[in-house]
């Protein structure tokens, strides 16, 4: 095995080990980011009219987005699983109708809505990190309103 073949692998054991080890709250951080991120590119590559990179990128952030719906436990999660998940079904439809006009006032408005639930979501890990009363998710244990488990 070529040492190039070695290095990729260790870094995609690595990968595979932060995000196994991190919770849930920062699971969905960290999507976000990566969503952001994707739209980012999207904007940048849309003005010398890259689309097929502008399309790409629009389509790895509606996946996150979809996997951010998935999380959602629609069972115990109450008004917070609704609200969320009228607000990601909005953030889909928008992405569609962006990468359709190819428009990144949309895709700004996207990032700013994206950027304001991580901000909230990253409140809510500092204050678990904090709290003495409320325990952090053990492996494989369920959290009352989201569940990162399909």
């Amino acid at each position: 095995m070529s040492l190039a073949r070695k290095s990729t692998a260790s870094v995609e054991q690595y990968k595979s080990n932060e995000i196994s080890t991190v919770s849930q709250g920062r699971l969905i951080v960290m999507l976000y980011e990566g969503a952001i991120r994707f739209l980012n590119v999207a904007i940048e590559n849309n003005t010398p009219r890259k689309y097929d990179v502008v399309n790409n990128h629009i389509l790895k952030a509606q996946e996150i987005v979809t996997e951010l719906m998935l999380a959602l436990n629609m069972e115990n999660g109450g008004e917070v699983a609704n609200n969320l998940l009228g607000i990601y079904v909005y953030i889909k439809k928008r992405l569609l109708e962006a990468n359709m006009k190819k428009d990144s006032e949309i895709l700004s408005e996207i990032i700013k809505y994206l950027e304001d639930l991580k901000l909230a979501w990253e409140e809510i890990e500092k204050k678990e990190k904090t709290s003495s009363v409320v325990p952090m998710p053990t492996a494989g244990s369920q959290r009352p309103g989201l569940s990162l488990q399909g």
